[in-house]
């Protein structure tokens, strides 16, 4: 009987291991899909912009519209650059995790 339980508890050992390197660092990111390209400049409400870190290694762009929609946008793309820098340049943000720019900053920038 004590065989039994013994592999009964081996197997359950495994078990959590393995479900905790599911979790390893880098997969926990919010965007599990991004968009390769902007809908519409003019109807972003807010773009949040969350850094690399332990637990997501990529940097993420989270993107409001004015209806209340959020998506991620894809921050390799050049448009996507081009707006980020429009916007950043318009407005001074003060560095915070994660950095949120406000609807003015993004429609002022946008034409």
């Amino acid at each position: 009987m004590s065989s039994i339980i013994k592999l009964f508890l081996f197997l359950a050992v495994a078990v959590c291991i393995s479900a905790a390197q599911l979790n390893e660092p880098g997969q926990s990111c919010l965007c599990q899909r991004v968009r390769n390209g902007i809908s519409s400049k003019s109807d972003i409400k807010d773009i949040q912009i969350y850094p690399a870190t332990i637990f997501c290694n990529k940097v993420e762009i989270v993107v409001t519209s004015g209806k209340g929609y959020r998506y991620c946008l894809n921050p390799e793309l050049k448009a996507v650059k081009r707006m980020l820098t429009k916007v950043m340049n318009s407005k001074v943000t003060t560095p915070s995790n994660p950095t949120t720019i406000s609807s003015s900053a993004s429609s002022s920038s946008t034409a």
